[in-house]
């Protein structure tokens, strides 16, 4: 795909490390989608982080504006084509349902799960703090892998971007707490898409001890520990406090390939192993008056 000079010019990447903190889930994996999901690539990767075309995967649709889904969910045919042969569909809107031993049974068998979009917060307030977020837990503990895209990306981080009921163009809503498997983490998805890149600055502004990622759609990150790897067809824009590029540059790209290690902060290109991209300088923001933090 073209890439738009000015991202480039935005492009760099975190010198200066934060105090160690884990961020991310340590057994088990996460590929979290910005949506758009039509490279297969992703979709095969997160079967093989299950265990390959055999492993039980579990996939919870409630995102999505339906009363009800079936085994015969016309949203299960792009894991299918990838090879996926132990699917099943959970989903209810009843939290005292998904509350139960009964009702959670296929997570605890399951070696993957998979969070399809629609609105994050119908996700919140169906599981958020029951047995189903529980065992949710438990697959990563035995080393399966959590995966979603659009609301089902944004849902894993602990920050609930866009996630007010009243609509999606607000940012820090009447929902904000997020199944927590990245930690201090605020995801917001289809990025350049729909011209979201400037979005979460709201959010760090605000919220200064968050780490801010943006996913374009067709795009993802797959998180093992606390760093990931970007895979897919576009860009992940990192929003982070402590950082700025340039003068007045509150975010930078990176790319398919490029790494970013979630506790220091770092990222990395392919070919570097050692040494970080080219540094972000670590400064102070510009308020909106044009002054800086702290005059």
């Amino acid at each position: 795909m073209r890439q738009p000079i000015s991202f480039l010019l935005v492009f760099a990447a975190v010198a200066i490390p934060l105090p160690a903190q884990d961020v991310g889930p340590a057994p088990g994996a996460l590929v979290i989608v910005g949506g758009g999901l039509r490279d297969q690539a992703i979709i095969e990767r997160f079967i093989e982080l299950a265990g390959g075309p055999d492993a039980p995967i579990v996939v919870i649709p409630t995102a999505g504006e339906e009363d009800a889904y079936d085994q015969h969910w016309s949203g299960l045919r792009a894991f299918r084509e990838a090879g996926a042969r132990r699917l099943t569909v959970l989903h209810t809107r009843d939290r005292k349902a998904a509350d139960t031993p009964e009702f959670s049974a296929p997570i605890r068998e399951a070696r993957g799960v998979w969070f399809p979009g629609g609105r994050q917060w119908r996700l919140a307030d169906s599981y958020l703090h029951t047995r189903v977020h529980e065992e949710l837990r438990g697959v990563l503990a035995r080393g399966g892998v959590i995966g979603g895209t659009s609301a089902g990306a944004t849902i894993l981080g602990s920050y609930l971007v866009r996630g007010d009921t009243k609509g999606n163009t607000i940012m820090m809503g009447d929902h904000e707490e997020g199944f927590g498997f990245l930690k201090n983490v605020g995801i917001d998805q289809h990025l350049l898409r729909r011209n979201r890149q400037f979005d979460l600055i709201e959010v760090i502004e605000k919220r200064p001890e968050l780490l801010g990622i943006g996913i374009d759609e067709n795009t993802a990150i797959v998180v093992r520990a606390d760093s990931f790897e970007v895979i897919g067809q576009s860009y992940v824009v990192i929003f982070d406090r402590e950082r700025m590029v340039g003068v007045s540059g509150r975010f930078y790209f990176l790319a398919p390939g490029d790494r970013y290690n979630l506790k220091t902060r770092e990222a990395f290109r392919p070919a570097t192993t050692v040494r970080p991209l080219e540094a972000a300088v670590r400064r102070e923001w510009p308020k909106r008056d044009g002054s800086k933090d702290g005059q």
